[in-house]
């Protein structure tokens, strides 16, 4: 059996936040292990994730993640080909956790260590959601760190289109989730509210921005704040459904037109959703809409591919070992690291 026909197996490994993940992966595409283990109950009493508390919880959990990575996909460390690992964006702590594993690992077994940048790693997890999935696309990052438009060009090049100069999307759902007192994460909770809520009850303002591709949700956070507050001294009820639906609203309406503007640009005919609050339904139906309307298509993952986790870095690393993109022993957490 010559290279080009020997099945490649990758591990991968996540812990950029609060999710302590191992997978492996079999020649980019067909996944044989998914160990995701979950600090939300942990952080939940505290409304939001506390990076110490995560480190700690990362080091307990690593090894006996990807112990049972490994066990469920039926593959010893010995079969496996490359290690795969998130090493930016993230959590500092909580990233050097899953780097020291994964070099500790790569150099015991003389295998190849593949850094991969987590966003990269999100967009990815498309490839598992639509096997005749390839590039060129167009890409729509939203996290709870991150908002992008990119351009894919290749298995391994990127173009940055635009990002946003302020808040997260999901760092918005996040922090408006808090104020309405609703649990962590608030991305799903914002959701499952708006459901009973009408989105044109309050017009809720976007940034209008002078660059395309690019967003800025600071100002919605803050015109939501203030109204909740402003209704609360004039001792008005609120309706908290009502709320929830018309922030969720803006938005995705803002997403949803930068989306569209990039796609009749380039020309493109096809963008996937990545990162947390791609699991959004509202966000997947109205952009799907949208895309219908001009002739094109759009992918996305799955639910528990949406959220953080170790297949999407197994994938990424797929690719970039197919290049021979490795990297060096010495490789350091890079949380800032950005696509482009």
């Amino acid at each position: 059996m010559n290279k080009e026909q020997k099945d490649v197996y990758i591990l991968g490994i996540e812990s950029s936040c609060d999710e302590t993940a191992a997978a492996v992966v079999k020649n980019g595409r067909e996944v044989l292990s998914n160990i995701i283990s979950s600090q939300i109950v942990i952080h939940r009493k505290f409304g939001g994730v506390v990076p110490e508390i995560a480190s700690r919880k990362h080091i307990e959990n690593i090894m006996p993640v990807i112990d049972e990575a490994l066990s469920q996909a039926g593959v010893g460390i010995e079969q496996i080909d490359a290690v795969a690992v998130t090493y930016g964006p993230g959590l500092v702590g909580a990233l050097l956790v899953g780097l020291s594993a994964a070099k500790a690992l790569a150099w015991a077994t003389d295998k190849p260590l593949i850094g991969v940048n987590h966003l990269e790693g999100h967009v990815f997890a498309n490839f598992l959601a639509d096997s005749e999935l390839k590039p060129p696309f167009m890409a729509l990052v939203v996290s709870g760190g991150h908002t992008a438009l990119l351009k894919v060009t290749g298995y391994n090049s990127f173009e940055l289109l635009g990002q946003t100069r302020d808040d997260a999307a999901g760092e918005a759902f996040d922090k408006i989730a808090r104020v309405m007192g609703l649990p962590y994460p608030g991305g799903p909770e914002i959701e499952r509210l708006a459901l009973g809520g009408n989105d044109h009850a309050i017009d809720f303002p976007v940034a209008r921005l002078d660059k395309p591709y690019e967003f800025s949700f600071s100002g919605l956070k803050s015109a939501v704040i203030n109204y909740l507050h402003n209704q609360q001294q004039a001792g008005r009820e609120v309706n908290r459904s009502d709320v929830a639906a018309s922030f969720q609203r803006a938005v995705v309406d803002a997403l949803v037109k930068e989306a569209v503007h990039a796609m009749q640009h380039t020309g493109y005919n096809k963008i996937v959703l990545a990162g947390g609050v791609s699991a959004n339904k509202t966000l997947q139906n109205t952009l799907a809409k949208a895309m219908e309307e001009i002739g094109a298509q759009l992918v996305h993952p799955t639910p528990i591919l949406c959220t953080d986790n170790a297949v999407m870095i197994a994938c990424r690393g797929y690719f970039m070992y197919q290049a021979g993109s490795f990297s060096p022993l010495d490789l350091n957490a890079n949380p800032s690291l950005k696509l482009g």
